[in-house]
């Protein structure tokens, strides 16, 4: 038992760390053993309505500068960069037992690079340069008058995140909002609330974030979410998850009419043209449907093969897949962990029952592993002799799970990446790059990679087309999110220059 994992059982809000004022708690489980890891502080309504009035009120009193502040606000932000990287050890080892995140991932998008992004929101507060834009003089109506533009801080936001990437997901919203001098509410998933708990103790420990800025709730309840989306305090609400629980919260926000960010599901396209190197396609394909079991929106679960080549990719990627395997998450040479839980499980096998209903076939795995009588492992899976229209290649299932589907020339493969109710990534491999840039540009999607180009980073706008969400996380764009727009007209005459805060 470490240090920090000692302090997990509580929430954060309105500066202070508490457990629920039910005194009631609920347990996280070890995906990959089944063990109970422990217990984390179980919030109740009566709590996420404290923490909602503590970020109203840290904005809207605004006592220590934090919207007007923009280098307290760096400097903030990378006081808790700083405590998570010099925690990095626990924090790796609780994220492997919480999230089942194989260990290589932790260094990347699940853990490190996440945490070093909180440097980049850092600078974006200091550095943007779009809070006081000077538009000049004009004479609107014969008047004359000198136009500005201000950015402001949104207000509270209300932020709700998934378990698939805790920390990445948490601190793309945390970060940026921060950054922009909003107040934060954070409901985490309550599959893995000891990621959320850690940042709540780091935070309230080790930054001198003002009280009511940063609030976290932790709780086995998902209506604490919804009432983020609901409560006329909370100015903007930032969701990730599923596409079905997507239109919930916009939907309840609309009542208030506040803004709404949405990233939701995903059934993305990984499209092969048949001048691509067939090996080194087919083993990034399998590779990244393998990772962390598959569960990520913008994983790649569509494979686009020229009908042709079917053969060829299939035995390919087969045998990658079954080369990986799924395997301990502790394990540095692990790709493909456990999913999250049993009832996720339980889901992806009925979609693989329905695979083979609708006439698929496995060409490798189909089932759980071997050998694996505890933890929640699927076997990376490759379904073969479905079209397009089958269930299996139009539904999220967020698991190990790759579909073929073959295409008959460029035109037909852009029609099929397009033919989905999602779009949020893809890929492309060509051996032509004209050829694989008209392709990309021509799917419907937020993000592509091109040739195994990978677009991921704190600065890269993320964000989808159609029912993968509204509006984009991170990068400027992704913070930008979080500000308001004020036009302000002045008589002409410089006793009328604005002082620029956040500068």
């Amino acid at each position: 038992m470490t240090a920090l994992r000692d302090h997990l059982d509580r929430n954060l809000i309105g500066g202070k760390l508490v457990g629920s004022s039910s005194s009631s708690t609920f347990e996280t489980v070890n995906p990959a053993t089944e063990e109970v890891l422990g217990v984390a502080a179980d919030g109740v309504p009566a709590d996420m309505d404290t923490a909602i009035g503590a970020a109203r009120r840290a904005f809207d009193e605004n006592t220590t500068n934090w919207t007007t502040d923009a280098a307290f606000r760096a400097r903030c932000l990378r006081q808790l960069r700083d405590a998570m990287q010099s925690h990095s050890d626990e924090l790796r080892e609780l994220t492997i037992a919480e999230v089942g995140a194989p260990r290589f991932l932790t260094t990347l998008a699940q853990l490190d690079s996440p945490v070093e992004d909180l440097g980049y929101a850092a600078d974006l507060a200091e550095s943007y340069d779009g809070w006081l834009i000077d538009l000049g003089a004009a004479t609107p109506a014969g008047v004359p008058s000198h136009r500005w533009v201000l950015r402001e801080p949104a207000g509270v936001v209300g932020a709700i995140t998934p378990w698939n990437f805790p920390h990445q997901i948490n601190l793309a919203k945390v970060g940026p909002a921060l950054a922009a001098g909003c107040t934060v509410v954070l409901k985490p998933a309550p599959d893995t609330p000891w990621a959320a708990a850690a940042l709540a103790h780091l935070a309230a420990t080790e930054t001198e974030i003002p009280t009511g800025v940063l609030n976290v709730v932790n709780s086995s309840d998902h209506s604490l979410g919804a009432m983020l989306a609901a409560d006329p305090r909370v100015d903007l609400v930032s969701f990730t998850g599923s596409t079905a629980t997507g239109r919930k919260v916009m939907a309840s926000a609309a009542e208030t009419l506040k803004r709404v960010f949405l990233e939701l599901g995903g059934k993305s396209a990984f499209i092969i043209l048949d001048d691509a190197d067939v090996a080194s396609a087919a083993a990034l394909a399998a590779f990244t449907a393998c990772t962390h079991a598959g569960q990520g929106c913008a994983i790649t679960t569509r494979l686009v093969v020229p009908r042709h080549l079917h053969d060829e990719v299939v035995e390919a990627t087969a045998a990658t897949m079954a080369a990986l395997g799924a395997g301990d998450p502790s394990d540095p040479g692990t790709i493909c962990g456990p999913v999250i839980s049993a009832r996720q499980r339980d889901r992806i096998e009925s979609y693989l029952r329905l695979a083979v209903e609708e006439g698929g076939t496995f060409a490798t795995g189909g089932g759980r592993p071997p050998g694996r009588d505890r933890g929640f492992f699927i076997e990376p899976t490759l379904i073969t002799g479905l079209d397009n229209g089958a269930r299996v290649a139009q539904e999220e299932i967020f698991g190990p799970v790759l579909t073929v589907i073959c295409h008959d020339g460029d035109d037909d493969a852009v029609r099929i990446a397009n033919d989905s109710p999602y779009g949020l990534s893809g890929a492309v491999h060509s051996a032509d790059p004209t050829r694989a840039w008209s392709v990309a540009r021509r799917i419907r999607t937020g993000t592509m990679s091109i040739n195994g180009g990978v677009w991921y980073g704190g600065d890269v706008p993320f964000g989808g087309y159609k029912a993968s969400g509204i509006g984009r996380e991170m990068g400027i764009t992704g913070f930008e999110e979080y500000l308001e727009t004020k036009a302000v007209a002045t008589p002409p005459g410089p006793e009328f220059q604005p002082a620029q805060e956040n500068a």
